[in-house]
């Protein structure tokens, strides 16, 4: 179907101009990657509220609008994600972008524990890949006697992983901080800024393999991979 015209004097060619959806593809090139690298002191958490973002309690916290921390709570939907603060006071700070007010999801009362500040980030430079699997919705298939076909219903969300492929330098700091991560065998925060200057937040395991690939004629490459133990927080800026 041809475009409408603008008017039946207009000339061929000139048509009405029609605004459709917004739409956006984007590249990510650019794109850093970085692992956090220096941890403050856990603050203790003693209340959280029901709302939309979560309020946390903590007296004389010190933390600051924008701050990234790493928080442990009784709520598993909450426990081991990285979040930022925003709305910060005295003894209160909100959870950005995290939606408490479902008691079901979030029992009250539950989501006492605490946070910790990331001091400092690692960029892990020279990455050659970067690709994630799993994070699937699981389902249940069951039928009825009676029925002739299977029908699903949602269970959980398969375990995540992140595998990155890194330029082989054992001089990096990046790799360095890697293979500290991965001889500790403590989860660490990944942060993931994409160009447009949206970020997204992980908390994971790191696993760091030190032996290059060795293909000729192409860079020697190592592998880390790193398993989420929850699901990731995403801000648009």
């Amino acid at each position: 179907m041809l475009p409408e015209r603008a008017s039946p004097n207009a000339p061929i060619g000139a048509f009405l101009k029609k605004e459709g959806p917004h739409m956006a593809a984007k590249l990510p090139d650019g794109a850093i990657v970085s692992l956090a690298t220096t941890y403050a002191s856990a603050i203790t958490i003693t209340a959280v509220t029901n709302a939309n973002p979560g309020v946390a309690s903590a007296t004389a916290h010190g933390l600051a609008n924008g701050d990234l921390v790493y928080v442990v709570s009784g709520w598993s939907n909450l426990n081991n994600r990285v979040v930022r603060v925003a709305s910060s006071a005295t003894n209160t700070f909100a959870l950005e972008g995290i939606d408490t007010s479902s008691t079901t999801l979030y029992p009250i009362g539950s989501g006492t524990g605490t946070v910790t500040k990331i001091s400092a980030f690692t960029q892990v430079s020279q990455i050659m890949g970067f690709t994630t699997s799993g994070g699937d919705q699981q389902f249940a298939n069951y039928s009825f006697l009676e029925q002739n076909f299977e029908t699903q219903i949602p269970t959980i969300f398969s375990a995540q992983s992140i595998s990155i492929d890194i330029a082989d330098d054992p001089t990096l700091a990046g790799y360095i901080a890697l293979k500290a991560a991965s001889d500790a065998r403590a989860t660490r925060a990944l942060k993931l800024a994409m160009p447009d200057g949206s970020f997204v937040l992980y908390q994971g395991y790191v696993s760091f393999n030190e032996t290059p690939t060795l293909n000729k004629g192409q860079v020697m490459q190592v592998k880390c991979s790193f398993s989420l133990q929850s699901r990731p927080v995403r801000y648009a800026s």
